[in-house]
C-alpha cells in the first residue's frame, strides 16, 4: 500500500517510485515464459536459415542475434496489436504470467489508492526489451526498442480520452539504471502540450526544458507510476546488456480509454466483483477477435498529432 506521502508525492510531482512491486516468483515467471516463447521464434528463424543455431545462446544471446539478423521479436513479444497495418496473421503475446503481472493485487491495490476501486486494464500497454544501443540499427525508431522521445501519455491517446483518470505503471523487469536507460520525468502535472511526429511522437520544441530532468533508477520488480499528463523519456542503453520493462495503464471503469478499437478488462472492481476478469485465456481471446475484426477494417488511427502543426513547423 502506498503511505499518505507518496499519495501526497504523486498528487504534487505526478510520479512515483515504488520498490517490490513484482516479486521474485512472478518475475521468474515472465521471464520464463518469454524464455519459451524466444526459443520457439528462434527455433523457425534458425530453420528458414535467418539466424545461426542458438544451441549454445541464452534467452539475451537470442534476441541479440535475432535483432542482428533484422528478425522482429518485438511484435511476437509485445502484449498489443501496432497501431497500423493489422493483418490476419499479426502476432502478440497473451499468456499467464503478464495476465498474473497485469492483474497484481499489489499493483492494482496502489492503482485503486490513485484513482478509485473501479478499474479498467487499459489496452495501452506493451513490452519494452531495449538492446544495447551500440547494436541498433539506424533506422530504428520504435520507442519500445530504442531511446524514448519526451511526450505525455496523455497525448499518445486519443482526444475522447482526455478526461478519464488514468495512471501508467511502468514496471522494471531487469534493473534500470542510468547507464542502461532509465526513465527521467520532468516534475510536476502541466496541462496538454503540444506535440509533433518525431522519432516519435513528442513534445513539440520549446515546451519543456529537458535540463530539469531527473532520472528515476529502480530496481527489477519495482515500479515508476506517472500521472498521464507528466511529461517523461527514457535514456539510451549504453550498456552492453539489455534493459527490459511493461508499460501498463489503468482508467476509472466506464470512463474512455483513448484507444476503444483494442479490448480492455475490468481489473477491480468493489461494486460489482463478478464484473472482474480472472481468466488470462479470455484475455487472449479478447485481443484474436480484435485482431479480426481490424484486419479486415479501415485503419483506425491512433496518433491525433500532425506535422504541419503550427507548434511543428
Amino acid at each position: 500500500m502506498l503511505s499518505p506521502t507518496q499519495i501526497q508525492q504523486f498528487e504534487t510531482t505526478g510520479y512515483l517510485v515504488v520498490d517490490n512491486v513484482l516479486d521474485a516468483d512472478r518475475l521468474a515467471a515472465i521471464k520464463a515464459e518469454y524464455s519459451v516463447l524466444m526459443d520457439h521464434l528462434y527455433a523457425n528463424w534458425h530453420g528458414v536459415g535467418r539466424v545461426p543455431d542458438g544451441a549454445n545462446l541464452d534467452f539475451w544471446g537470442k534476441l541479440l542475434a535475432a535483432y542482428s539478423a533484422g528478425c522482429d521479436w518485438f511484435q511476437p513479444m509485445d502484449i498489443s496489436l501496432p497501431g497500423e497495418q493489422i493483418q490476419l496473421d499479426t502476432p502478440f503475446h497473451f499468456g499467464p504470467a503478464v495476465f498474473d503481472m497485469v492483474t497484481n493485487p499489489r499493483l492494482l491495490d496502489m492503482v485503486e489508492q490513485l484513482i478509485g476501486p473501479e478499474i479498467t486494464s487499459n489496452p495501452i500497454q506493451h513490452v519494452r526489451i531495449k538492446p544495447p544501443s551500440t547494436t541498433l540499427r539506424d533506422t530504428e525508431i520504435r520507442a519500445h526498442i530504442t531511446t524514448t522521445d519526451w511526450h505525455q501519455d496523455r497525448a499518445v491517446a486519443l482526444e475522447v480520452a482526455d478526461q478519464t483518470q488514468m495512471v501508467t505503471v511502468w514496471l522494471a523487469i531487469t534493473d534500470a539504471t542510468l547507464e542502461n536507460g532509465c526513465l527521467q520525468v520532468l516534475p510536476g502535472k502541466v496541462g496538454m502540450l503540444p506535440h509533433c511526429p518525431k522519432t516519435q511522437t513528442a513534445i513539440a520544441d520549446g515546451f519543456i526544458d529537458p535540463a530539469r530532468a531527473q532520472p528515476l533508477p529502480v530496481k527489477a520488480g519495482g515500479a515508476v507510476i506517472f500521472h498521464p499528463l507528466t511529461p517523461h523519456a527514457s535514456l539510451a542503453n549504453q550498456t552492453d546488456g539489455f534493459r527490459w520493462s511493461f508499460d501498463l495503464r489503468y482508467n476509472v471503469t466506464g470512463q474512455n480509454t483513448g484507444r476503444s478499437h483494442f479490448p480492455d478488462f475490468i481489473a477491480r472492481s468493489r461494486t460489482s466483483p463478478s464484473a472482474e476478469l480472472h481468466d488470462w485465456q479470455a484475455w487472449a481471446q479478447m485481443w484474436h477477435a480484435a485482431r479480426t475484426r481490424l484486419a479486415t477494417a479501415p485503419q483506425t488511427p491512433i496518433h491525433r498529432w500532425h506535422a504541419n502543426s503550427p507548434a511543428c513547423a
